[in-house]
């Protein structure tokens, strides 16, 4: 399983990408393969500001329909315009293309309180 070391990680499975002032947030390689095959993504909350923890859309695959959650408290700036006719790419590449949305953290110690790569992969052989 791919663990980048470069991102965070929350123990439902999302991972948060810190790039300047904005973050990249996706679903883990681990979330995608139990999920199964992706087949839609819904993310309405693009330009409002969510709290951690809070929902910011849900993914569907075959199997089940999952919540989305903010990894940090932020404005959601950008979704993956990509998701809307080829949500698959979350499969293939979770970590790359697979992206789901863009945000501005509104408060970056929040951070600290997600896993690291060596503690998510703690997390996920418990």
């Amino acid at each position: 399983m791919n663990i980048p070391k470069n991102l965070k990680y929350t123990e439902d499975h999302e991972w948060i990408r810190v790039e300047g002032k904005e973050a990249f947030v996706g679903v883990t390689d681990f979330a995608q393969g139990e999920l199964g095959d992706v087949v839609f993504i819904e993310i309405e909350t693009a330009g409002e500001s969510l709290g951690k923890g809070e929902a910011f859309g849900t993914i569907e695959a075959v199997k089940t329909v999952s919540d989305l959650f903010m990894p940090v408290s932020g404005k959601v700036e950008e979704v993956n315009p990509e998701l809307e006719n080829n949500p698959e790419i979350v499969n293939k590449d979770p970590y790359g293309k697979g992206w789901m949305i863009k945000i501005t953290p509104s408060d970056l110690s929040e951070l600290d309180s997600l896993l690291s790569p060596e503690e998510y992969e703690a997390l996920l052989n418990k």
